[in-house]
């Protein structure tokens, strides 16, 4: 699975070499093995109303999601609420997931405790969706390939902005950006695949400079709300533009 903000998990006990193999993060999102809960047990647990409505909230208001959202449209991947998208019990390390398997995206309701947090999974998750969707990544078996959409997330969803970092007490200046996105983008490929930090940082460092370059849909990084909403703008004239080309 693709993943949201996390911190990697503790090291795991070593098993054999076939289960090692076989483990793509499923272990952090437990409620994707279970049954469905009817509506009504559902609607009793505050956790999963308020994660509806802040998904709701941000799918509506949101710039980042919005434009995903008319981008994944256009490129043929419309996406459903009721269908894409998953209020779920997660490990206590992850915040959200692309389940390639299922192209959903699941919403840790446990973890996501604030707008502004619901707004930032959604866009990291989905990038991976429009990655997933335009692109034929090898999510399960080739981790350059997760690698370039973990950097794409972290670059253009917001993880990365000034007031975030500073929020998790880390400074910088020259380049500091790029070093979010690939601490970033490390971190996440360690969270939900069981490879050393090596190959993570081997992965990442290869293909760091086209995937980081890569601006669609945006078209520029955005770094702020106002940001965003400019990229949506040019993203809706873009047709426009080329019509009269």
């Amino acid at each position: 699975m693709g993943e949201g903000e996390a911190d990697p998990p503790p090291p795991a006990e070593k098993k054999g070499a076939e289960e090692e193999e076989e483990d793509f993060g499923y272990r952090l999102f437990p409620d994707r093995n279970k049954k469905p809960q009817s509506f009504l047990v559902r609607s009793l647990f505050t956790f999963h109303n308020k994660c509806q409505l802040m998904l709701r909230l941000t799918l509506e208001t949101n710039p980042y999601a919005r434009l995903l959202l008319e981008a994944l449209k256009q490129s043929g991947c419309t996406v459903f609420n009721d269908r894409h998208f998953s209020c779920e019990n997660c490990d206590g390390c992850v915040s959200g997931g692309f389940d390639a398997a299922t192209s959903q995206i699941v919403l840790c309701q446990n973890n996501i405790r604030q707008q502004s947090h619901m707004n930032r999974v959604v866009t990291h998750e989905l990038i991976h969706a429009f990655d997933h969707c335009r692109a034929h990544v090898d999510w399960f078996k080739n981790v350059k390939h997760l690698a370039c959409s973990e950097i794409r997330a972290a670059n253009l969803s917001g993880d990365c902005t000034l007031m975030n970092e500073i929020a998790r007490f880390k400074f910088g200046l020259k380049g500091h950006h790029q070093t979010c996105v690939r601490d970033r983008a490390i971190r996440s490929i360690l969270a939900v695949r069981k490879v050393s930090k090596e190959t993570a940082e081997k992965a990442v460092d290869e293909v760091f400079d086209a995937c980081f370059n890569d601006l669609e849909p945006f078209g520029r990084i955005p770094h702020s709300k106002a940001d965003a909403k400019r990229a949506y703008r040019d993203f809706q004239n873009r047709d426009r533009y080329t019509a009269n080309l």
